[in-house]
């Protein structure tokens, strides 16, 4: 199982320094260093404890407060305006973002280049 060498606090980009491999099996956790090297802790990791599943993601490209554009398609139908994030958020996240003409809360998906598609 793969394990912190030092605690890494949530939004630390994890480089091959920062781990270490254990020869335990435990189910729920990476075994492979290759799955967690170039991700963003999303919660505190301790040193020598195992990283679950759900504690790493995709660096964040997107922060709290900043302005995006937003993307709406729909049989045809197409709708480009600009929001606020209201949460950070990596490559295929889903996140909340306010629309800044209406003021709603929608959510979507960030792109690779920094937008959001707004789902339904």
């Amino acid at each position: 199982m793969v394990t912190p060498t030092r605690t890494l606090r949530p939004g630390t980009v994890i480089t091959s320094a920062d781990l270490a491999l254990l020869d335990v099996v435990q189910p729920g956790v990476f075994d492979r260093l290759l799955d967690v090297v170039g991700q963003e802790a999303r919660i505190a990791l301790y040193a020598g404890r195992p990283i679950p599943f759900d504690a790493i993601g995709p660096p964040a490209i997107i922060n709290r407060n900043q302005i995006v554009p937003l993307f709406f398609n729909t049989s045809g139908l197409s709708i480009t305006t600009e929001g606020r994030a209201l949460e950070r958020g990596g490559i295929g996240d889903r996140v909340r973002v306010m629309n800044l003409s209406s003021r709603a809360t929608l959510f979507g998906f960030v792109q690779e280049d920094g937008s959001i598609k707004v789902t339904r």
